[in-house]
This record gives structure tokens, C-alpha cells and sequence, in this order.
């Protein structure tokens, strides 16, 4: 349901649009100056203003300028019983939707209403789009060991020698190929990439050569593989640690002489391929165990690029935290939220097994769980798992994630432990609590009443 606010100092004005709005089943909110009406802006995610021109308090072309500044792709209409086509034409300037006049139009009124609307959201979805498809996130990182990697990048890119990344799971193995291929010369062919953990032994060397039609059982027609996909390109083998010996014998001949073999197939085929390749494994210690060729890792290696855990550049988390802090307020069409300096600490001071990958889905869980400055206690109280336990919460039992049916579920049981965690930090005193986490008193009374939470309970 469309949240919209009317600002206009006129109350019968206020109430007819109102009335409209509502039995058109838009949710409505309405003041009646200017200030109240930007401090509610700032405050609430509003789908669309309709702001009258001539109030007494702060005049209408301000309140969109500002309004626009907190909120630059909130749609404004414009209202006024003195409409001129200059003032029309002044509001769109300013960026607003439109500008209807006193007495509305009913009709024009809801089809500007449900354009604007439309507009709002299709704003939104062009951004995240936008983002998603665009080339490839920044490295995010000033600390030493991130600049090493940038410079490193910007030397081997331009080059066709292969590169070994190394680290573990979760610590942006993946942007470093990407940027290694975006900043080559082969930036305009393809990156291909195989993950060979994710593909059954029996089928990776038909993964990355291809196979002819007739070849094995399910082998119904003729298949290209990734090494053929890539020519011209950059081939991504992430997870190689995990490759079987006999496609790691075929994949040194590829490299040795530039062709491959399908299977099932006798024509050898030319490939020009860069090949990048990563591992969360030891692969000298592989080497030792008999699990890895050692003149493939020769192969591999020529250039060698670690990425390191998260808690080896733990002055980069701050910096990480605001850009997807950023990114996931706009991808929920959210206002952005702030995070406090001892949130940031408590952030600092957590394991991070999973590394940039556990990062980004604990800020999620913060943006969709907490109020609208991320606090410490926040951090203390949606905590991964992983967290290193305090005295009280070691004896806490974990939260058992199977008993939620779905992400509802878990959002009502997460909101009754973080209100009850506020009423007893201060020792019950609703009205404390509810400055505290910022709703009104009424609202957190009503949560209580819902989750049946009781003092000691």
C-alpha cells in the first residue's frame, strides 16, 4: 500500500484529498505547514508528497527543494489555488512530478496520483538495476594489504600471465578476477567462470572442454565447454584446489599448448585463454598429500595475489560497512540509515569467519531489524552465531534457525527478543524504552500486548 503526505494549510483541502486518497486505499498522513511536513520526510518513507504552494509558515517551492535535497527521488505534486502556467512551470524545474489546481479535479487528481507513483517506483528499479548490472563492484579498503592488491592489479591486468589467488571462503576472491579481466586488454571478450567444487568429479572435464554429441549417456548433443566459451577472454576456475587429478593432467595440457580435446572427441582445438585461478586450500600442503600437481601449480602461479581474512584489515571494515549500508537501504527503497561509532567497534570486534560475505548479510540483517541508527547493542544483539559469546550470552542457548517458517517468523521473533533486551536494560520503564529505540509509546505498548511480554517473563 502507497504511503502518501499531504502538506497544506488549508484543513478542508486536507480533509477532501484525504477522504479520496483513503477510499482509493492509499495510506495518508497529513499537517498542515511546511516545517512538520519536512521533519516528517525526514523521519518516514513516504511513496509521494502533495504539497500546497502558498502556506504561511514556509512556503510550498521550498519545501520541495528541501524536501527533494532529503529525498531526491521522492515525487512531489504541487497544489495551489493561484495556479499559473508559471508556477507550473517554476515547480517542474524544481523537480516536481506535476501541478494540479484548487478545487483538484477528482479524476486528473488519482491518474497524477497513480503516475506519480509509477514513477517513483520505476526511479527506484532503474538504481538497482543499474547497480546490479553494472561491470563490477570496487574493491572496497585502504589498509595496506588492499592497497598491495589494487597496485598488484593494476601492473598484472594489462598482461596475459596467469594469476593465483589464494584465501579464504567469503573474502572477495571473485573481485579480484573481475577486476584482473575487467582491466586487461581482454576486457571486451568474455569472463567465464567454473566453479569446480560445485561440479561432480565424472563431469568436470565435460564442464570445461565440452564433449561431442554420443560421448556418455546423457550426452545427447554436442556441447561447448568453458575453455572454448572463454577464447578471447579470461577463464575464472575458482575453488581449482578441488579439481581430480585427471582434469587437472587436461587442464596443464591446455595450458601447455593452448588446445583442448572434447570428450569424447579427437580434433584438437585452438584456445587463446588467460586463465585466473583461486583456492581457499594450502595447495603446497595439497601438493604433499599427492592431491595436487605440482607442475600445474607451477603453471598457475606465475603471478600470486592473497587475499586476506577480514580480521587481518579490520580498519577497512568502516569503510565496507557505509557502502552496503548504502546499497541495501536502496535496494529495499529504504531512507539510509546511520550506524554509531560503537556499533562500528562492536562490528570490529566480531570473528568474521565468513569473512566480506558475513559482513554483507549482517548489516542486511541490522538494516531490516534495527531502528534508524545502528547501535551497538544492535550489533551484541543480531550477532552471527560465530560471535565471540559474553559471560551472559555464552549460557543462552542458540537460536535454532529451523524452528522459523519463514523470514516473517524470524522477524517477529527477532523484534520481541530485541524489545524485550530494551525493556530490561531499562528496567522496564516503557517510556524510556520507547525514546530509546525511537517509536511511540503507544506503538511499543502494543508490541508488548502482541508478544505477550511480561517484566521477568
Amino acid at each position: 500500500m502507497a504511503k502518501i503526505l499531504i502538506i497544506d494549510d488549508e484543513r478542508a483541502i486536507r480533509n477532501t484529498l484525504r477522504e479520496i486518497l483513503e477510499y482509493e486505499d492509499y495510506e495518508v498522513e497529513d499537517v498542515d505547514n511546511g516545517i512538520d511536513g519536512l521533519e516528517l520526510i525526514t523521519k518516514n518513507d513516504y511513496d509521494l508528497v502533495l504539497c500546497d504552494i502558498k502556506m504561511s509558515r514556509m512556503d510550498g517551492m521550498e519545501v520541495l527543494s528541501e524536501g527533494l535535497a532529503i529525498k531526491p527521488d521522492l515525487p512531489f505534486i504541487m497544489i495551489s489555488g493561484h495556479g499559473t502556467v508559471e508556477t507550473a512551470v517554476e515547480a517542474s524545474k524544481k523537480g516536481a512530478f506535476d501541478f494540479i489546481s484548487k478545487p483538484p479535479d477528482l479524476n486528473r487528481l488519482l491518474i497524477t496520483v497513480r503516475n506519480a507513483l509509477d514513477r517513483g517506483s520505476l526511479v527506484v528499479e532503474t538504481k538497482v538495476l543499474k547497480r546490479k548490472v553494472s561491470k563490477v563492484r570496487p574493491i572496497l579498503g585502504d589498509s595496506t594489504p588492499i592497497a598491495k592488491i589494487k597496485e598488484t592489479i593494476e601492473r598484472v591486468a594489462p598482461t596475459d600471465a596467469r594469476v593465483l589467488i589464494t584465501g579464504a571462503n567469503g573474502s572477495g576472491k571473485e573481485l579480484v578476477a573481475r577486476w584482473l579481466h575487467e582491466k586487461s586488454n581482454r576486457s571486451n571478450a568474455p569472463l567465464i567462470e567454473v566453479n569446480c567444487a560445485a561440479i561432480p568429479s565424472e563431469l568436470i572435464e565435460s564442464e570445461l572442454f565440452g564433449h561431442e554429441k554420443g560421448s556418455f549417456t546423457s550426452a545427447i548433443k554436442q556441447r561447448i565447454g568453458k575453455f572454448e566459451s572463454a577464447s578471447g577472454g579470461t577463464l575464472f576456475m575458482d575453488e581449482i584446489g578441488d579439481m581430480s587429478l585427471s582434469a587437472q593432467a587436461k587442464v596443464l595440457r591446455a595450458l601447455q599448448e593452448n588446445k583442448i580435446t572434447r570428450v569424447g572427441g579427437e580434433k584438437e582445438i585452438e584456445v587463446d585463454v588467460r586463465v585466473v585461478a583461486a583456492t581457499n586450500k594450502d595447495l603446497l600442503k595439497e601438493i604433499e598429500a599427492g592431491n595436487f600437481r605440482m607442475d600445474l601449480y607451477h603453471r598457475l602461479s606465475v603471478i600470486l595475489i592473497h587475499v586476506p581474512p577480514l580480521t587481518e584489515r579490520k580498519d577497512d571494515i568502516a569503510l565496507i560497512t557505509q557502502s552496503f549500508l548504502e546499497e541495501i537501504c536502496n535496494d529495499y527503497s529504504m531512507p539510509l540509515k546511520k550506524i554509531s561509532e560503537g556499533a562500528l567497534e562492536a562490528l570490529k570486534a566480531l570473528p568474521w569467519t565468513g569473512n566480506i560475505r558475513e559482513l554483507r548479510n549482517m548489516v542486511e540483517r541490522l538494516v531490516i531489524l534495527s531502528d534508524k541508527t545502528i547501535t551497538d547493542d544492535d550489533v551484541r544483539a543480531f550477532a552471527n552465531p560465530s560471535a565471540p559469546a559474553t559471560a551472559s550470552a555464552a549460557a543462552a542457548p542458540q537460536t535454532d534457525f529451523n524452528q522459523f517458517k519463514n523470514f516473517q517468523d524470524y522477524k517477529d521473533f527477532a523484534e520481541r527478543e530485541y524489545i524485550k533486551f530494551k525493556l530490561e536494560k531499562n528496567n522496564w520503564n516503557v517510556s524510556k524504552t520507547a525514546d530509546d529505540i525511537d517509536i511511540q509509546r503507544s506503538h511499543l505498548y502494543s508490541k508488548i500486548e502482541k508478544y505477550g511480554l511480561k517484566r521477568g517473563g
